[in-house]
């Protein structure tokens, strides 16, 4: 490991324990910064309503760390909508953000909508399918945003249990991410979580970045961060433990090559010649493929967009 990142871990990661909340709200009002909460959601009706609820309660009620929560709907089918509505979220429709721009699915397609569908200084991703769901979470990521002027990003990291295997989780991770990320961006290789799907940016770091619109967000936005913001100013937040749902073998895979795709995009900027991934299912006569596109489509920083540009302005 490099030394520049062995002193990035000890400088930049933390424990939720370090910045208690009485901290965090004392920076909060000195600052003067607002707090959106942003859960992308697609069927997560059996769990985005007590993670809306448990927010609201400690961060909302409690504490007043938490200046709006938005739920954004990328088309669910089940009762995700009212199920968060319910518990007290703002529900939008990602098709109704920024509708000049047709929606493609994909996660990063939400997370880069949703900056104009919400108005904090700081805003909070956190994925809608956690279970036993904890506000340290979000209290965890934002404190050193309020707290510490030099960072722009921080990263929440945690055990990822596979069932009853403890540290299983995250096989995309290991498998693709972390390789990745040790071999062409080694500044990078501290991070416990690099493709975890909760953490928090300044509103001024994440309107100056591309969004991958699939699953490469994770990884393209730490690696165009660390180019814009620098090493020092992005961090990890040990949150303890991560329960949700685990995808099979074949999402997985989907995944990784989407991740790859992004990361290949960042080293040359070149061009596949088949940015497309074939995977295998028995079927009656034997092994059947299946063939997926990858994504390869990037949402320009949302600075560039003439909506958000009118309503900094106004």
């Amino acid at each position: 490991m490099l030394e520049e990142v062995e002193r990035w871990l000890s400088a930049r990661s933390w424990s939720v324990t370090d910045r208690p909340l009485h901290q965090i709200m004392a920076a909060k009002r000195a600052t003067g910064q607002s707090v959106s909460v942003v859960l992308p959601a697609l069927n997560e009706e059996e769990t985005v309503g007590d993670i809306v609820a448990v927010l609201r309660h400690d961060l909302m009620r409690q504490v007043p760390l938490v200046d709006e929560i938005v739920v954004v709907d990328s088309g669910s089918t089940d009762r995700t909508s009212e199920v968060a509505a319910a518990a007290g979220a703002r529900v939008v429709h990602r098709d109704r953000i920024l509708p000049r721009i047709p929606a493609v699915p994909g996660k990063g397609e939400v997370l880069w909508r949703s900056l104009l569908a919400t108005d904090g200084d700081i805003v909070c991703f956190v994925d809608a399918d956690l279970r036993e769901f904890s506000s340290d979470f979000v209290s965890g990521i934002v404190g050193p945003l309020l707290t510490d002027p030099g960072v722009d990003l921080v990263k929440a990291m945690y055990d990822r249990p596979l069932g009853a295997a403890a540290g299983q989780g995250g096989r995309v991770t290991e498998l693709m991410a972390r390789p990745l990320l040790n071999m062409h961006w080694p500044q990078l290789a501290g991070f416990v979580q690099p493709l975890g799907g909760e953490y928090a940016a300044r509103r001024s770091l994440l309107e100056r970045l591309p969004f991958p619109v699939g699953y490469g967000v994770e990884l393209g936005m730490l690696v165009d961060a660390l180019h814009l913001v620098g090493l020092d100013a992005l961090a990890q937040v040990d949150v303890g433990v991560r329960k949700h749902r685990h995808q099979d073998g074949q999402a997985l895979g989907r995944m990784a090559a989407a991740i790859y795709r992004t990361a290949q995009l960042r080293l040359a900027r070149g061009h596949l010649i088949r940015p497309a991934l074939t995977q295998f299912e028995r079927g009656e006569n034997g092994f059947e493929p299946r063939t997926f596109s990858v994504d390869t489509e990037e949402r320009p920083p949302m600075l560039e967009i003439a909506e958000y540009a009118r309503r900094k302005v106004a």
